[in-house]
């Protein structure tokens, strides 16, 4: 079993899904997970995580996401991109400028509602099935953070620019969004995404470029170790004897491992422990008040 993870690189006209499916036939197995859904029409980054790296999945799915989105003025759709049913057209009066000052609103905390052509569920059942049943829902506010936004074009009706997001918010709705406060409407005309976390665009790789590199026996060269998400954590590597006590989930105290350069513990802390012979083992928190390290997450 292949443990690791692959920036793949989502190509137009493949769900998340058909992605794992796809790699569990090009990889000969079946523990794969994806860390996060991207629209059929998107394309961009999308890590895959195999064997016990699927544990990170969700941890993934948290990561801070950029995208390069390019936003058609004047058009509105029951989906939001230019993929749906049109329910209005309207001129483009808006200047450069008036477009330059409205999105940069757009910046900081806010709270936005999910679009009905989402995979968001309400009562077990997917919005977009509702939707495609005519089915409308009431869908709550959602508090999202959107860390920059960068204008790369205009060229009216369409503007294309490139967004720094939290988890959970959609492009589709942020550029619905800025068509009606500039009162002439907005749809998503196409979607990148660009990064997840530290994985980047242009280190990501096709699905046909995956099955040559397997069949040229290359594939660790594309495989990411588990531990490449957590690097920004310090390091720490556990004393031989307290080995059982991760094997079973404990808490460890101070003298259980050595943190490396000179970090001290300090509460909340995380670290990325290691075994004795460099097997990533897990990551633990330090919890002040219990005076010792508390397992997060395990990878044994």
């Amino acid at each position: 079993m292949i443990d690791g993870i692959i920036n793949v690189y989502k190509e137009r006209g493949f769900t998340s899904h058909d992605v794992v499916a796809k790699l569990r036939g090009i990889l000969k197995q079946k523990k794969i997970g994806h860390t996060g859904t991207l629209d059929p029409e998107a394309q961009g980054v999308l890590p895959v995580c195999l064997g016990r790296a699927t544990k990170v999945c969700e941890l993934l799915a948290d990561k801070t996401k950029e995208y390069r989105a390019v936003l058609m003025l004047g058009t509105v759709t029951d989906t939001q991109d230019m993929t749906g049913e049109i329910l209005s057209k309207a001129e483009v009066t808006c200047s450069p400028e008036e477009v330059r000052a409205c999105i940069s609103r757009f910046t900081g905390e806010q709270e936005q509602i999910p679009p009905m052509y989402s995979a968001l569920k309400v009562n077990g059942k997917k919005l977009y099935e509702l939707a495609r049943q005519g089915v409308e829902v009431e869908r709550r506010a959602r508090k999202i953070t959107v860390s920059r936004i960068e204008i790369e074009r205009i060229d009216l009706p369409e503007v294309e620019f490139s967004v720094e997001c939290s988890k959970g918010t959609y492009i589709r709705t942020l550029c619905h969004d800025i068509g009606a406060a500039l009162g002439c409407g907005g749809c998503m005309k196409t979607l990148l995404r660009t990064r997840v976390g530290p994985f980047l665009e242009e280190e990501s790789v096709t699905l046909a470029a995956i099955e040559q590199y397997r069949d040229e026996g290359r594939l660790e060269e594309i495989i990411r170790s588990t531990d490449s998400v957590f690097l920004q954590l310090p390091k720490a590597v556990l004393l031989e004897k307290a080995l059982r006590l991760v094997q079973n989930g404990n808490p460890l105290g101070r003298g259980a491992l050595a943190l490396e350069g000179e970090n001290r513990p300090q509460d909340g802390m995380q670290i990325r422990l290691y075994s004795q012979d460099g097997r990533f083992l897990a990551v633990y928190e330090w919890k002040a008040e219990k005076d010792s390290y508390r397992a997060v997450k395990m990878f044994l």
